[in-house]
């Protein structure tokens, strides 16, 4: 079966969720026998044809010359070619730049589409672009023959508003079984002597409700924001929270074996997510034997049920910061650790997704 991933940046993973998914689904397609293709941004930084079994496509990306418009250009670009090919099925994860060109996807080729969250409702957006992105959803769910839901509360959302049914798959993640303490020496960190969190700096994220605690605690370890922060709500929580040299905004980093290290030795890892499905960083966090702490929210808590802690304001925030202690609950580590390995782990997501491809192959076309 000839497969073809589209809608995101590309592989091996240097971007975010999206990317890291296609780079663990695409290999374990290939070991399965799959004839799997990727697209790339033509600036990607990996130039070869081929990684890992997985073709490469390039295509142009106009993004860093026309800023938002060259997402659309280069989702334009990516179907244009798919056109020209004899995919069997076309795997589209996200809507957001790619639904307006739906009309354009090749008709022989079914089109099953992973809805990932609800865009719209970010708050990073103006009303106008919240509004584009609610017709998005709209055209994504109209030109795909099949859908994919990551989180059951994003099934539940496709079929109450869409009356469109939707197999759930959700999101996984690697067990992380060889920590490594070495690496703690970069940041000045000392084990289970720190607090943290991972997310894209975004209102939605939580992430100034967060910060907002740890001022508040009277307990003054060190707190780390890792996300990248050169944006405008970035620069903004920088300076409000400039005075409190507990925080410590240490920028992206994409080295995953650095992160499952850092989640690994942590306190208190705090996930504000608000906004979508199954949140890669949160089964990231699950696997790496992190404390988890997160926003109190439907999504967060279908995944996490009662192995976490969580909290709705800043003051939740303070008093889990002041009294919770990572090694008076490793209960809680095991059984999530156990939930990676029964539900989450990428072999069984690669196995449902190999049974959704197999499906729709003999189904056909929806539309």
């Amino acid at each position: 079966m000839k497969i073809v991933i589209i809608g995101t940046r590309g592989i091996p993973n240097f971007y975010g969720g999206f990317e890291q998914f296609a780079e663990y689904l695409a290999q374990g397609l290939v070991k399965k026998g799959y004839d799997v293709t990727v697209y790339n941004s033509a600036g990607h930084p990996y130039q070869e044809s081929e990684w890992r079994g997985v073709k490469i496509v390039h295509k142009n990306d106009p993004e860093d010359k026309l800023g938002t418009a060259g997402q659309f250009m280069y989702d334009l670009n990516c179907i244009l070619h798919a056109r020209k090919q004899n995919y069997d099925v076309i795997l589209q994860l996200g809507y957001t730049s790619s639904s307006i060109w739906g009309w354009l996807m090749p008709g022989t080729s079914i089109i099953t589409t992973n809805m990932d969250g609800m865009e719209w409702k970010r708050t990073k957006y103006s009303k106008l672009v919240q509004k584009f992105l609610r017709y998005a959803e709209k055209l994504g769910v109209k030109f795909s023959d099949y859908l994919i839901a990551d989180s059951i509360g994003i099934q539940s959302y496709l079929k109450e508003t869409y009356n469109k049914d939707s197999v759930y798959i959700p999101y996984g993640a690697h067990s992380f079984t060889k920590p490594n303490s070495a690496c703690l020496s970069n940041y000045h960190l000392s084990i289970n002597d720190y607090d943290m969190l991972i997310a894209r700096l975004e209102p939605e994220n939580s992430i100034e409700v967060i910060l907002d605690g740890v001022v508040k605690a009277s307990e003054e370890r060190p707190f780390l924001v890792i996300g990248k922060n050169d944006t405008a709500f970035g620069r903004y929580l920088k300076n409000k929270f400039s005075n409190h040299p507990q925080i410590h905004f240490i920028g992206a980093i994409y080295d995953i074996n650095t992160l499952n290290n850092l989640r690994y030795y942590s306190n208190i890892y705090f996930h504000g997510h608000t906004v979508g499905g199954t949140n890669p960083s949160l089964l990231e966090a699950m696997a790496s034997g992190a404390l988890i702490c997160a926003n109190n929210n439907m999504f967060n808590s279908s995944i996490l049920q009662n192995d976490a802690f969580y909290f709705n304001t800043s003051a939740d925030v303070a008093a889990l910061l002041d009294k919770i202690n990572k090694k008076d609950h490793l209960k809680i580590l095991s059984n999530n650790q156990e939930k990676i390995e029964a539900i989450y782990s990428w072999e069984i997501i690669t196995d449902q997704y190999d049974a959704h491809f197999k499906e729709i192959l003999a189904k056909g076309k929806q539309l």
